[in-house]
């Protein structure tokens, strides 16, 4: 089985469940990496139509200093490139509302293998992304996209980018995921805003998702609008939530995503 052209799942430890069924994939098999990782592979009945194996999403998190964000993010930006699994880069934001003093990192590989090798490559670091004495701790996490969204894509989508994550009761992502595919529908002029949403692989349950604008004032306008239409928020989606945070971000000038 080709890798990069099927879903992925990453089971660590005595963990076995691996999200909720995709549509149009069947189980594969697994098999355990020198990482200690254990890939499993969903065979894939119909052909993507996004036109992109990348299925797994990086966020890494940067904390220093508030005056320099922006050589942490240049020096951390050349330290993945250096690296042959580095996957593509897509996105570097410094926080702007939320907890300041923050770069944010994004990036997608097209297999599990690649991501933990890069995962461990900062673990063993002295100096992971170059941080020197810049970066006073760091945090990564692996995602998934939701199976129905189209891939990211680098460009121009916005001046101001929101990061939510929500916080999901236990088992709430199935309901999550069947709430979102029929609202992005019926609010497409909110939702054409949304780069992406994707679900953690570790950790707590939990999505995060992905907004560009052009400004604040027209995020507030267009969530106003949905919820005054009620075609937002999804059906489903705000009952599973235990807990929401949401940070804004603006991309430096070298982010492929800006």
């Amino acid at each position: 089985m080709n890798p990069a052209s099927s879903q992925v799942a990453i089971v660590t430890g005595a963990s076995r469940g691996i999200g909720p069924p995709l549509p149009g994939v069947s189980p594969g098999k697994g098999r355990r990496s020198r990482f200690g990782i254990t890939v499993l592979y969903l065979r894939a009945e119909q052909p993507d139509k996004r036109g992109c194996s990348f299925m797994l999403y990086e966020l890494t998190t940067l904390s220093c200093p508030l005056l320099l964000v922006g050589d942490a993010a240049k020096r951390a930006v050349a330290w993945m490139g250096e690296s042959s699994t580095s996957g593509e880069f897509l996105g570097c934001w410094r926080t702007e509302f939320g907890t300041l003093g923050r770069v944010l990192l994004l990036r997608c590989f097209e297999t599990a293998e690649g991501m933990a090798a890069e995962r461990e490559r900062a673990l063993l670091s002295q100096e992971p992304f170059d941080g020197g004495d810049i970066v006073t701790a760091f945090e990564t996490a692996s995602y998934t996209p939701f199976p129905f969204l189209p891939a990211v894509r680098p460009g121009h989508r916005g001046a101001v980018y929101e990061f939510r994550t929500y916080r999901l009761k236990p088992g709430g992502l199935s309901p999550t995921l069947a709430g979102w595919r029929d609202a992005i529908v019926d609010a497409h002029e909110y939702a054409e805003h949304l780069v992406t949403n994707m679900y953690a692989l570790d950790g707590a349950p939990r999505i995060t998702h992905l907004w560009a604008f052009e400004s604040l004032e027209e995020r507030g306008r267009l969530r106003a609008s949905a919820y005054d239409a009620g075609v937002w928020p999804p059906k489903f989606g705000p009952g599973q939530i235990l807990e929401a945070t949401s940070m804004i971000g603006l991309p430096e000038a070298f982010s492929p995503l800006h």
